[in-house]
């Protein structure tokens, strides 16, 4: 039976145990293997897991990306989150509209929908990529996650930065977003604007 804070250990690419931290002990872990509980919802390495590097000795040491999300996956968490945007402002416009008595007010909230959705939508992505999951829950659902050029959490103003930047990619006639294919990292024009990347989790 697994216990929540026993340990899967990727040893040759392959999932093994799981491991107590007193088995990882005489396994000699080393700090650039990966591991996973039950309770994480990827593997990391061991130096990043803070239980472990108090016990065993390891520094956290800057994790550098290696998978990055392709534009058809940011493409698919992009439209489930205006999906996902959408879902909660129509209706509440909506409401409002049959409790207005003015039909020139109706028209007018309704026509602001178009101003109000991508307005909620950029806020939500400031919020949601600067936070402890890195993501909007459309990113989550792909299992991707925005980070700093070394993996590192950002915070909340280079977040905003990253989505107001989103502005060239779209002026560029969405150039912006198509030239992720010819760079390295996937990097769209905002994400180098601000430095940023859109990293896949480790899948084993």
């Amino acid at each position: 039976m697994i216990m929540s804070d026993d340990y899967i250990l990727v040893v040759n690419g392959k999932p093994q145990g799981p491991f107590s931290i007193e088995q990882l002990k005489q396994l000699n872990i080393k700090p650039a293997d990966f591991v996973k509980t039950e309770k994480m919802t990827d593997y990391k390495q061991a130096h990043e897991v803070a239980e472990l590097r108090g016990l065993l000795g390891f520094r956290e040491q800057p994790v550098i990306p290696q998978y990055f999300g392709s534009f058809d996956q940011r493409l698919v968490a992009s439209a489930l989150d205006w999906f996902f945007v959408s879902l909660v402002c129509v209706p509440f416009i909506f409401v409002v509209t049959l409790l207005a008595s003015n039909q020139e007010f109706r028209l007018i909230l309704t026509l602001s929908l178009i101003i109000i959705i991508p307005l909620v939508n950029m806020i939500y992505h400031m919020v949601m990529e600067s936070s402890e999951k890195q993501a909007t829950f459309g990113k989550q659902i792909i299992n991707l996650k925005v980070c700093d050029m070394e993996g590192q959490r950002i915070d909340f103003g280079r977040a905003a930065g990253r989505n107001l930047a989103k502005i060239f990619s779209v002026a560029t006639i969405f150039v912006g977003y198509v030239i992720c294919f010819f760079t390295k990292q996937q990097q769209c024009l905002h994400d180098m604007i601000a430095g940023t990347l859109v990293m896949k989790d480790r899948l084993f």
